[in-house]
């Protein structure tokens, strides 16, 4: 097979791989590889039907690309690097754009711990996730011994054990034992489990593909096969994460088939989860994967990381930003405009100038016609109760405040958080916080009319 692209980017800020390897680069720098290469008419090509070939690929990445060093037995699974990082990057955007500081930025002081479910003899998703960002720390769990201690030895290998703790588990066992763990709280799930549902239903999805299988398998049965398949697997992981709720921020899965996908997502729906994001992993022209994560939190994640990749309509969640297009006007314009109407309700505003960038918090819907009827009878009644506050405070003979009325600031509730970037010709408004969606779209619509003069 021949190559064409590969993505080059520093270790802890890399971006997804968006295309085949580059054969010729990865053999520049790998003389392993590029031994096992062959060169027809100028193009590099391999064998993908030969399992150490395969396996040497696997290897040349990740040393070239990521540092990481692994051994692998020749009786289970080899995973392919792209679409394993691509998971993990996604994993990245989901947890830096949903964070309290509203940043949408990686922070690399914040400690983040993750839970592989079913690391494999690999163990390449947590090593992935350590190599990348050097505060994260993560558990993996095996049902299969003989994987788990290739996986033991791979962490060691690359002097991972105080970072990566692995720990064997049962098929009946529960699929995220925080308790037994003795973890409070993880930052996220990951999993990619088993496909299939039987050996007649993986031999079926190879016969009906129009084209062989990209590369040889050589996964064990309990890599390939459980009860209900993938979404079986999932449906498991939803069932303990009802329980669990929001002592995970984000549980997340992949997914082999696109059906899947749209089977997870509707299960989602059912129990009225609203906040969870999508992805195609897909990294070069053949292999397709997708991925799902959902969390009971309510920070919400940028809209190109909850709709990442090439998706159908009908699995989409609802989107987490606007554009107001303001024609003939700059930013410092919208920006005045967009600070007097946000001024004037009963929301935190915080606006930068250099910037031209604010965040509006509000514990409410203050912006809707019988919100602002209210604060108006509120406001021509306030003089009245101002001196009936007096007056009680005359008669109040030990002079006590009354603490427990005043509220700290840092315990108000949020029902809406949105960043407001303004922009020459345009305004962006990016849902950062809520459980609401059409509390967003109504205040995305006042600032159209304050912007626009239209509905």
């Amino acid at each position: 097979m021949a190559s064409s692209s590969s993505t080059a980017a520093s270790s802890t800020e890399r971006s997804y791989y968006d295309g085949d390897v580059d054969f010729d680069a990865l053999a520049a720098k790998d003389a392993e590889f590029a031994a096992i290469c062959k060169v027809s008419k100028d193009k590099r090509w391999i064998d993908f039907q030969d399992p150490k070939v395969v396996q040497q690929l696997t290897r040349s990445l990740l040393k070239c690309d990521f540092g990481i060093s692994i051994q692998l037995p020749d009786d289970r699974l080899c995973p392919p690097v792209p679409v394993r990082w691509n998971y993990i990057r996604w994993v990245q955007e989901l947890l830096d754009t949903t964070s309290d500081t509203y940043s949408d930025r990686y922070d690399p002081a914040r400690e983040v711990l993750g839970l592989d479910i079913g690391v494999g003899a690999s163990c390449i998703y947590p090593l992935l996730a350590c190599a990348s960002r050097p505060q994260w720390r993560m558990a993996g769990s095996d049902i299969d011994k003989h994987s788990l201690d290739y996986a033991r030895q791979n962490v060691e290998t690359n002097g991972m054990n105080k970072r990566i703790k692995l720990a064997l588990s049962t098929a009946d066992s529960p699929l995220i034992p925080l308790d037994a763990m003795k973890i409070a709280e993880l930052d996220f799930v990951m999993t990619n489990p088993p496909f299939y549902s039987s050996t007649a239903d993986m031999q079926a999805s190879y016969t009906n593909k129009q084209a062989p299988p990209s590369a040889v398998c050589t996964g064990a049965g309990n890599e390939m096969i459980c009860p209900g398949g993938d979404v079986g697997f999932v449906t498991r992981i939803l069932d303990e994460s009802l329980k669990l709720n929001e002592r995970v921020q984000w549980y997340t899965a992949m997914l082999g088939k696109l059906s899947s996908l749209q089977q997870v997502v509707a299960k989602l729906k059912e129990h009225g989860i609203t906040n969870y994001a999508v992805t195609c992993l897909q990294a070069g022209y053949r292999t397709k994967r997708w991925a799902v994560a959902w969390s009971f939190g309510d920070y919400r994640p940028r809209n190109d990381v909850a709709r990442h990749g090439e998706l159908v309509h009908a699995v989409l969640p609802s989107p987490t930003a606007q554009t107001i297009a303001v024609p003939l006007m700059d930013a410092k314009w919208a920006g005045e405009k967009v600070g007097a109407t946000v001024k004037e309700l009963d929301v935190r505003w915080q606006w930068r100038p250099s910037s031209s960038v604010g965040v509006m918090e509000a514990k409410e819907n203050v912006w809707s016609r019988s919100a602002r009827r209210k604060k108006k009878f509120v406001s021509s009644a306030g003089e009245q109760q101002v001196k009936d506050v007096a007056m009680a405070a005359d008669g109040d003979e030990d002079g006590d405040d009354d603490e427990d009325e005043e509220t700290d600031d840092d315990d108000v509730v949020v029902g809406l958080a949105v960043k407001v970037t303004c922009k020459n010709e345009a305004v962006e408004l990016r849902w950062l916080r809520g459980n609401d969606y059409v509390l967003f779209t109504s205040f995305c619509g006042l600032l159209k009319r304050a912007l626009t003069g239209r509905a």
